[in-house]
């Protein structure tokens, strides 16, 4: 008899064929491609003033734990030589669409995620290619010859592993994971490891007692979706190696947000903003790694009843992290005192300038993400 899990697992999922590309490095890869004096020194793209945030990082600058998201005064202090480098979106965006005409080469099914990523599903692809690892290798070719820059890819049958594929050989390389290996890969995979599964989610699980991919996989389905909302059933499944999403070409993303759930509620304004700042920075470094720039701001409270109200305020073109920041704190500062105690707190921008490609999850899941 098969069991629940192998019911879920349709043959049409197991049947798709997707690649993950990823470009290495892309914004800083692309400064010291053109600057060749940058070439083995320590580079960043982002803002350097004492506010700014590190929007990427080069390989030699990740050796001194500089990254993403990271404050810019942190990361000069974590790198003294580190170079930072204003970032020149319009020259990112016409090398990626030149990167997705080479994707175009194969395959009409292509869901970007950002400048420098995308899902391909080549199941059924334009040159009958019947192995798609040969078509990861001949794209990730195609790109370094046209551009001279490397790309990472991971193949799999699922998005959620062809994700985890290509992180196994960053730089310039690639990773199959086959229908046969899924399910083990993922095991052994401490949970902050999960694509989707944000430090207070896996500060969360941790404490449950569930550590690594097969701790998930014992727990039921009700238990996950009783802890974690209707993401936990989307964990309960990944766990299992199972994800159905399918590339979805063409998507456009009206919004970014994150947010996060307390331990305990919270009242004190101090407190609330104090939690509000990491989100904000989050949202600001995912504008700032796309190029885009939205005209609204929409602070979301959860109160300890469950009871969910949304607040907006919209200010021209949000250009900085600053702009975003005052407007969050203007937001919060109308709901104090609050009427209840809050237990979850979110900050989105909307009303992009120039669209951009959606991914298929939440931009980011910061502890419980609040979809009960």
């Amino acid at each position: 008899m098969r069991s629940p899990d192998q019911d879920h697992s349709t043959a049409g999922t197991r049947r798709r064929k997707i690649i993950h590309i990823d470009m290495d490095a892309f914004y800083t890869s692309v400064e010291q491609r053109e600057n060749p004096d940058l070439r083995g020194k320590p580079v960043a793209v982002g803002g350097s003033k004492e506010r700014g945030v590190v929007a990427a990082a080069s390989y030699e600058a990740r050796k001194f734990g500089v990254k993403s998201a990271m404050p810019s005064i942190t990361a000069k202090r974590q790198c003294l030589e580190l170079i930072f480098m204003k970032p020149r979106f319009e020259v990112y965006k016409e090398i990626s669409r030149h990167i997705r005409t080479i994707f175009a080469e194969h395959t009409e099914i292509i869901e970007p995620l950002s400048l420098d990523e995308a899902y391909l599903d080549v199941t059924a692809n334009i040159q009958g290619i019947t192995v798609a690892t040969e078509i990861a290798t001949l794209i990730r070719a195609k790109i370094l010859s046209e551009t001279d820059l490397t790309a990472s890819a991971g193949i799999s049958y699922n998005k959620f592993l062809a994700t985890l594929a290509s992180d196994q050989r960053k730089p310039n390389g690639q990773f199959v994971i086959t229908p046969k290996m899924g399910p083990s890969f993922v095991q052994d995979l401490a949970v902050g490891k999960f694509h989707g599964i944000g430090p207070a989610t896996s500060a969360k699980m941790n404490a449950l007692g569930i550590f690594t991919g097969i701790d998930m996989r014992n727990q039921t389905l009700e238990f996950m979706t009783a802890n974690f909302g209707k993401a936990g059933a989307y964990y309960y499944w990944i766990s299992r190696g199972i994800d159905e999403r399918p590339v979805r070409a063409n998507r456009v993303r009206k919004s970014v947000g994150a947010e996060t759930t307390f331990a305990q509620n919270l009242a004190d304004y101090e407190a609330l903003a104090a939690e509000l700042q990491p989100l904000i920075e989050k949202v600001w470094q995912h504008c700032e790694t796309t190029g885009v720039r939205g005209r609204t701001a929409t602070l979301k409270v959860k109160f300890s009843d469950f009871e969910l109200i949304t607040r907006s305020r919209s200010a021209g073109l949000i250009d900085s992290a600053n702009d975003l920041c005052s407007l969050a704190l203007e937001l919060l500062k109308q709901l104090m005192p609050p009427k209840k105690t809050i237990r979850l707190i979110g900050i989105s921008v909307s009303g992009f300038a120039d669209s951009e490609p959606e991914d298929q999850l939440p931009l980011i899941f910061d502890g419980h993400d609040g979809r009960e």
